[in-house]
């Protein structure tokens, strides 16, 4: 019996002709400023490893450490045989520094947000995610299988009118991320919590790219704004600024009592390895003690915005490490990406559907890590490329 896969190859086709194909490339060595991709040194500005602990000394220390006594994988689920010692620890100082009473980690951040949305809302329930949610979360909303709106960007007005048309729901769920990972800026939580509080709905922070970055100690952006955290559930990362892998949320005791039990994204997953667990531990305790990391991690980008603006390209307003240069059509993002790369500088293209049509972007993200030698042979490159482009947005 034979089987036609033609349908592959003409998919696969369309992809190439949209200029939305993409390919794996290979990375030789540590995620520093520097990278070796696809054998080549190029600066990285595409990485989300922000404070550059993933290489930091102690952390490293703490992973081998962690390894030598508890072995290389964790065996099983954490409710059969996989919850180390490790994870008690990390999540008692997660808990600390997101001031919760409770917290728990998952395998991933995708797991935690499609974990912990369908037991936060369900039929009957409505949920309210802001449009340029995290795929995760939409994935979430999805498998809820609550009713769900969609407000305008960062429009709290909008959002305002959708909770005042939402009174015959059971419960209503309020979903946003705090800094946009493909736009870089950052939700207006003190509006979205006022309103939360003011019809009585639930508050999802997705926190991954704000932990270890914003606020007090690098405790996110719940803590850049100041609020209390007794009425927000915080969901956040530990493969960004923390620099090793999976997902957590921190509330309150009950949420995360209730997330064991039926939570399926962290029953039925093998827990994480106990040196990834160690090495966001270590990580959690540099950032507390280095605050000079997050400083020289703005210095960076907003050197690299400004300069970046003089040249010519067009970036969105963005107040964070994260540094969108929009191009508009995937071609023209792919074709910049290319010729920044033949001048030793990886800045990734980002196409629909990540983003939408007609704001294929690159992505760049600054370290902490990053010398000036670097950000500077990162500058020379755009320079170059701006300089034999005829137009850099079309």
């Amino acid at each position: 019996m034979t089987h036609n896969h033609d349908w592959l190859d003409t998919e696969i086709t369309a992809l190439e002709h949209a200029g939305l194909r993409r390919h794996l490339r290979t990375v030789m060595g540590a995620p520093t400023g520097t990278i070796n991709l696809d054998g080549r040194d190029v600066v990285l500005l595409g990485s989300n490893n922000y404070l550059g602990l993933s290489t930091h000394p102690e952390v490293i220390a703490a992973a081998v450490e962690a390894t030598q006594t508890f072995g290389t994988g964790a065996s099983g689920s954490r409710l059969i045989s996989g919850n180390s010692e490790p994870y008690t620890t990390l999540e008692k100082n997660l808990a600390k520094a997101k001031n919760t009473e409770a917290a728990l980690v998952f395998s991933s951040g995708y797991t935690a947000n499609t974990g912990v949305i369908p037991i936060l809302a369900g039929e009957g329930d409505l949920i309210l995610s802001d449009a340029l949610n995290h795929a995760s979360i939409i994935d979430g909303c999805r498998l809820s299988r609550a009713t769900k709106k969609v407000y305008r960007h960062c429009d709290v007005e909008h959002l305002k009118d959708l909770l005042s048309e939402s009174a015959t729901f059971r419960r209503r769920l309020i979903v946003t991320d705090g800094v946009f990972s493909m736009d870089g800026d950052i939700a207006p939580l003190p509006d979205i919590y006022d309103l939360a509080a003011e019809y009585g709905a639930m508050l999802l922070v997705d926190d991954a790219h704000g932990f270890g970055v914003l606020g007090r100690d690098g405790s996110g952006t719940v803590a850049h704004f100041g609020l209390a955290t007794e009425n927000i559930i915080q969901m956040g990362t530990l493969s960004k600024a923390i620099g090793a892998l999976g997902g957590y949320i921190a509330g309150s005791r009950a949420l995360v009592d209730l997330l064991i039990n039926k939570a399926r994204g962290f029953i039925f997953t093998t827990g994480l390895p106990p040196a990834t667990l160690a090495a966001a531990n270590a990580a959690l305790s540099v950032i507390r003690s280095s605050p000079e990391l997050r400083q020289r991690l703005f210095s960076h980008a907003k050197c690299l915005k400004t300069t970046l603006t003089d040249l010519g390209y067009t970036l969105l307003p963005s107040d964070t490490q994260i540094l969108p240069v929009v191009l508009g059509n995937p071609q023209r993002a792919t074709s910049i990406a290319d010729a920044l790369f033949a001048e030793g500088v990886f800045a990734p293209p980002i196409r629909p559907p990540a983003v939408p049509p007609d704001t294929s972007r690159l992505r760049l993200t600054v370290m902490a890590t990053h010398t000036e030698t670097e950000i500077q042979q990162a500058i020379d490159a755009f320079a170059t490329v701006a300089q034999s482009s005829v137009d850099l947005y079309r």
